[in-house]
């Protein structure tokens, strides 16, 4: 038992917090950027991003929920938030990042990860300044395809969802209100050496009682080769016709570990 303890107590003790949200003024440290808001009226500052808490197993857990608006509001075309990691992953480096995320309510359309980009280029590229990205929605695409709600990666075709590898099928959607763990191991290195990939692992709901790999070798979004500098959160209400849905995304525990790491960080 000693033995044990010890064990998880040194895994633990090397991952790096990039927040958890349990200091009062910790959503202050996230910039949040409204980079195509077309309200209308026009609302200043639509998105929700903010620090909440509930109660588990009698005791307070403070987490991050994000949403693009309020609920009825459409318009929020881009609602970015964004917050300088603890640690720059520089090229040639393989890091695993751990969050854990939630699903307020679908219909909605949230993509996070992490950028190589500043402030000025991640406002201005939003989707286009993820790398590592990770994305939950049920928005039907322009071309008519119905996203189901599961968690997926990115690719170099558009995005797909991440696989069970027990049913051999792809993941059910992801259960509102269900913490989920997830693990992406990214591959900062060049494309020549095999990087610019991240391979993701999750754990939570029904579907996922166990810690289970989903996919491998999903690719940067832009593969720019860059150290990757900041986390990205990115949601969107869709256009003023057609919205999409204002269902928040709830994140907690976000971490990251130099090489590949499957433990928690706690």
């Amino acid at each position: 038992m000693f033995f044990l303890l010890s064990t998880t107590s040194s895994h633990a003790s090397q991952w790096i917090l990039i927040d958890n949200f349990e200091t009062p003024s910790s959503a202050n440290n996230w910039v949040k950027a409204d980079t195509k808001n077309e309200t209308s009226p026009l609302i200043q500052n639509p998105q929700i991003s903010e620090r909440r808490s509930e109660q588990v197993a009698g005791s307070s857990n403070f987490y991050f929920i994000k949403k693009p608006a309020a609920d009825g509001i459409v318009g929020n075309r881009k609602a970015l938030t964004y917050k300088a990691l603890p640690k720059i992953v520089e090229v040639g480096d393989i890091y695993t990042f751990y969050t854990r995320i939630n699903v307020e309510y679908f219909p909605n359309n949230h993509a996070f990860g992490v950028s190589n980009l500043g402030p000025k280029g991640i406002e201005q590229n939003d989707y286009n300044a993820f790398e590592p990205t990770l994305r939950v929605t049920d928005k039907t695409e322009s071309n008519g395809d119905k996203n189901t709600g599961a968690l997926m990666v990115k690719t170099q075709n558009g995005y797909a969802n991440i696989h069970n590898e027990v049913t051999g099928q792809d993941a059910k959607p992801l259960e509102p209100g269900s913490w989920y763990e997830v693990w992406y191991v990214v591959n900062n290195a060049p494309q020549r050496d095999g990087g610019q990939t991240y391979d993701v692992y999750i754990k939570g709901g029904n579907e996922f009682i166990q810690q289970q790999k989903v996919y491998s070798a999903a690719t940067f979004r832009m593969a720019r080769e860059l150290p990757l500098t900041h986390f990205l959160m990115n949601c969107n209400t869709g256009p003023v016709d057609k919205p999409y849905g204002n269902g928040g995304l709830k994140y907690d525990d976000l971490y990251m570990i130099e090489g590949r790491n499957l433990h928690t960080p706690f």
